[in-house]
């Protein structure tokens, strides 16, 4: 079942919404119009769960064009949702902007539950009786900053929740995509192409989207999580609390994320920005692929893929093992690839090589070839075993006084992947020294 909180800007919707779902999935702020996509989270009591939606703020008849795509993203939220909170600031009391809102509500035809918010003490439970005047049957008094009247409101939505077990996908193993970038790249294009759905809002001003938005879809048997992040901006550039918080997010959930796509806009080439978030999502242990979006808006050569790719590789040297892939979100072109990228991608970083097969025929082969490029010097390697997955990690053993040089360690990880693949995925290596331990003749007499 799924329950769209609704009504107009700056009544404690996201505030709510965190509440209901237990986490601190939007963004709250005193700043009106904070929320534009819908953003999707999960609440669970007694033993029943349920989806919950959390809108921006309505603004009828408003011709701008981010409240217009608003209020589209909020009728589709309430034209897919079983319930409805209609959520208004019970300190104010009823204003025109909850009455202009009335009609929408009323043609939906779902239950209506008044959420009267922001009251935050006993003694102001009584302001609530005011909006049965509304006409629906249901008012809660409620304050979702200091969750009172919570579990009211709750009980209230538990007997319309489904008992169905099926309906649960929460332990479906699951690939978390982020869609990452700078701002007007066209992360939010892409999003809605991947879904085959308008789930993010679109246009042409940069920083539309400030909440990160999941999406938990299966395509061909496979469950994907979908993360529209705001657009990373260089630090100092970030004006609005608001766009500092998104940034924020963003690079937290780059942190909970498999496979990161990097989006680079084609038109205006690499830039020193989007090196710098392929930085965080390679920090982050992320899988990355980097596509180059906007490719239809190219004048094309016959070198001209080649040049973008050697542009990218001079910038992201850190990101060589990354694929690289043009598309067009716009228009669709390559974007179903997509899908085939990350699901080896996720195949790339839960690859574990066995200690034996790494000590046995690895060792012994990186040894010689060491020994034929390096006829001077000796591969202090003596042992080596994986000891994760998510990303591929691994414990090298060095027989030497020193740590190896990180040139040695680079050419240990491209053997690596020369052998074993990890397509799309960060190595991590640990170095430690293997101490040649004191015989007994060695050892002081008594």
């Amino acid at each position: 079942m799924q329950v769209a909180i609704v009504g107009r800007p700056n009544v404690g919707k996201s505030t709510l919404f965190n509440r209901l779902c237990s986490a601190r999935k939007a963004i709250v702020g005193d700043e009106p119009g904070i929320t534009r996509d819908r953003i999707y989270g999960t609440a669970e009591w007694r033993g029943k769960s349920f989806e919950v939606v959390d809108t921006g703020g309505m603004m009828p008849d408003v011709s701008d064009v981010i409240p217009a795509k608003v209020l589209e993203q909020v009728r589709k939220a309430v034209s897919e949702s079983d319930v409805l909170l209609f959520v208004v600031d019970g300190r104010l009391g009823p204003t025109p902007a909850d009455e202009h809102l009335l009609p929408i509500l009323r043609e939906a035809g779902r239950p209506v539950f008044v959420v009267a918010n922001k009251l935050d003490v006993p003694e102001l439970d009584a302001n609530s009786a005011q909006f049965y005047a509304f006409g629906f049957e249901d008012v809660f008094a409620v304050s979702a900053e200091h969750d009172r009247g919570i579990g009211d409101l709750l009980d209230a939505i538990g007997p319309l929740v489904g008992d169905s077990p099926g309906e649960d996908s929460r332990d479906v193993e699951e690939i978390a995509v982020a869609v990452v970038g700078r701002p007007n790249v066209g992360k939010s294009s892409l999003v809605n192409r991947l879904l085959g759905v308008e789930r993010a809002i679109v246009s042409e001003i940069p920083g539309t989207t400030r909440d990160s938005i999941d999406t938990r879809f299966v395509r061909e048997g496979v469950c994907y999580r979908i993360v529209d992040t705001a657009g990373i901006r260089r630090k100092g550039r970030t004006e609005q609390r608001t766009e500092k918080i998104s940034v924020i997010m963003a690079q937290k959930n780059l942190a909970r994320a498999d496979v990161a796509l990097l989006l680079i806009d084609a038109v205006e080439g690499v830039t020193k920005l989007d090196a710098a978030i392929g930085g965080y999502a390679e920090s982050a242990g992320c899988s990355v692929i980097i596509v180059i979006n906007k490719w239809d808006r190219v004048e094309k050569e016959q070198d001209t893929i080649l040049e973008y790719t050697e542009a990218v590789r001079r910038r992201m040297k850190y990101l060589s093992y990354a694929p690289i892939v043009t598309i067009s979100a716009l228009t669709g072109t390559r974007v179903t690839k997509l899908f085939d990228m990350i699901r080896k991608a996720q195949e790339g970083r839960r690859r574990r090589v066995p200690t034996g097969v790494l000590n046995n025929l690895f060792v012994r082969g990186l040894e010689e070839k060491w020994s034929a490029s390096h006829p001077a010097g000796k591969l202090d390697i003596r042992y080596i075993t994986q000891v994760s997955v998510d990303p591929p990690a691994f414990v090298v053993f060095t027989t030497g006084r020193k740590l190896l040089h990180f040139s040695t360690e680079r050419f240990l990880v491209n053997q690596l992947r020369e052998h074993f693949g990890f397509y799309a995925s960060p190595l991590r290596i640990e170095q430690r020294i293997k101490r040649r331990q004191k015989s007994r003749s060695d050892s002081p007499g008594d």
